[in-house]
């Protein structure tokens, strides 16, 4: 029957995501990830500070799963295996037989959180371990499969004893969580009870619809830029001497599958593997350093800078504005022509009124440097060269965005936070190169505008010089 569930569709899991992250502010990675990984059957560790809706989160998960029960425990190093696995069955030591009462602990569980994980002591870690990776357990004598889901752990901070990195790699997923930001924090203390109703989902996801999602998986290709990224990722986990385990490599390539099917496609793209930071990051800190390679070296997204075209545009206003400002000519024959204008003008004592004006407007005119036409072409040219570029640009830029727009539609995954700082960066960089397109403009408007002299000997200027 399983194998026959259809699988859910994108809207569907878009409703139950809407749900599930009703009211928890700024946590639509945490939310999406969760959701991931237990339909992908792997476990998520939430990495913050207490009070910020990790466990919340936990309980909300478990009502998208059909028949799933639920186990919660904080655990502490006094933390007793009875508290997670349930007591001995004083009937089974009876017939010399040590098997624990299992029903409504850990073992009987779909979703399960648990709180301060690494605080457990190894007795504990080392059932968990079995537990967490085979879904089974070991009662007494026998080993019994587990219906267990996914787990969502949590921690305050990243383990330092290498005692306890294995238990950490059980955890395909580590999403740090940190308290709202102040630009939510109005929003924080403004939430309700409304937004708590909003948490129950009405259709939860059944056992056969998982097992739908996992054989469709099993077949989604991995496509050729999903591919190189993998390889470039790769690369620079070694560049940071970060290794990753072939089981992990294994678990990542299964989770982008599940992400492309449940989006209904067939092949998993370059742009699913915004989930790296989540993958391969150890420490909460390198999350934005990998979600910053993803954005800039596979989306292609960052803003670009574009120093040189800075430059240019300086330089050409510069140039602008000291041509403006040369005075007519240099050395003494140009004194000498202001001298004749002032002898012209004081000789007209038949108008006083009209001479103060006319020895100025002369002195003015004869101040201003004046160019041949093929100066003024030149510069305009050498302008509209680069306004040229800036126009190729824009369009790049344009279809750029276009593009990406379009691969992002239908990204049930892909947070809302990140795709907004994928769009943003070539918005960014639009909007930077339509400043540049104004500033040439009005550049070569001034060129232009230069004092133009037709008589003057045809001289090309050389070329403004555009380097830093």
């Amino acid at each position: 029957m399983s194998a026959t569930a259809p699988l859910p569709t994108p809207a569907r899991l878009a409703a139950l995501l809407g749900r599930l992250g009703a009211g928890l502010l700024e946590r639509d990675a945490a939310v999406r990830l969760a959701l991931l990984a237990a339909l992908a059957g792997e476990h998520v560790l939430l990495i913050g500070p207490p009070g910020t809706a990790k466990s919340e989160l936990a309980r909300r998960l478990h009502h998208c799963f059909d028949g799933a029960r639920y186990f919660e425990r904080l655990l502490t190093r006094f933390s007793t295996p009875e508290e997670l696995f349930g007591p001995l069955s004083l009937k089974a030591l009876e017939d010399d037989r040590y098997e624990r009462l299992v029903d409504g602990y850990l073992p009987t569980a779909g979703i399960a959180f648990l709180d301060e994980v690494f605080k457990a002591n190894s007795a504990i870690l080392n059932t968990l371990l079995t537990l967490l990776n085979e879904r089974e357990f070991d009662n007494g004598s026998g080993r019994s499969p587990t219906p267990l889901i996914s787990v969502i752990g949590a921690s305050n901070e990243v383990p330092a004893d290498e005692a306890l990195l294995a238990f950490f790699d059980r955890f395909l997923l580590r999403v740090p969580v940190r308290p709202v930001s102040d630009a939510a924090f109005g929003a924080l203390l403004g939430l309700g009870a409304a937004e708590a109703a909003a948490a129950a989902v009405a259709e939860p996801l059944s056992a056969g619809e998982r097992a739908a999602v996992k054989a469709a998986g099993d077949g989604v290709a991995l496509g050729p830029d999903a591919f190189a990224a993998l390889h470039a990722l790769r690369s620079l986990l070694a560049e940071r001497a970060q290794p990753v385990s072939d089981r992990r490599w294994r678990q990542f390539v299964a989770l982008l599958r599940t992400a492309a099917v449940t989006e209904g496609r067939t092949e998993v793209d370059a742009l699913d593997l915004w989930l790296a930071a989540y993958v391969v990051a150890h420490e909460p800190a390198d999350t934005g350093v990998f979600e910053g390679w993803f954005v800039e070296h596979i989306a292609g997204a960052a803003a670009k800078e574009m120093p040189w075209l800075a430059r240019a545009v300086d330089a050409f206003e510069k140039q602008l504005q000291i041509e403006q400002h040369m005075p007519a000519e240099d050395g003494a024959e140009g004194a000498g022509k202001i001298a004749l204008a002032r002898t012209l003008a004081s000789s007209a004592r038949d108008d006083e009124a009209v001479m103060p004006r006319l020895e100025s407007a002369t002195l003015e005119a004869q101040a201003v440097r004046r160019f041949g036409p093929l100066h003024i072409e030149a510069r305009c040219m050498q302008v509209a060269q680069v306004a040229d570029q800036v126009a190729a640009l824009c369009d790049a830029e344009r279809q750029c965005l276009a593009t990406l727009e379009d691969q992002l539609t239908d990204r049930i995954w892909l947070p809302p936070s990140l795709c907004a700082r994928l769009l943003s960066g070539p918005a960014d960089t639009l909007s930077r190169l339509g400043d540049w397109a104004a500033r040439l403009a009005a550049t070569h408007a001034g060129f232009a505008a230069l004092p133009l002299d037709s008589a003057l000997a045809p001289e090309r200027p050389p070329p403004i010089a555009l380097s830093a």
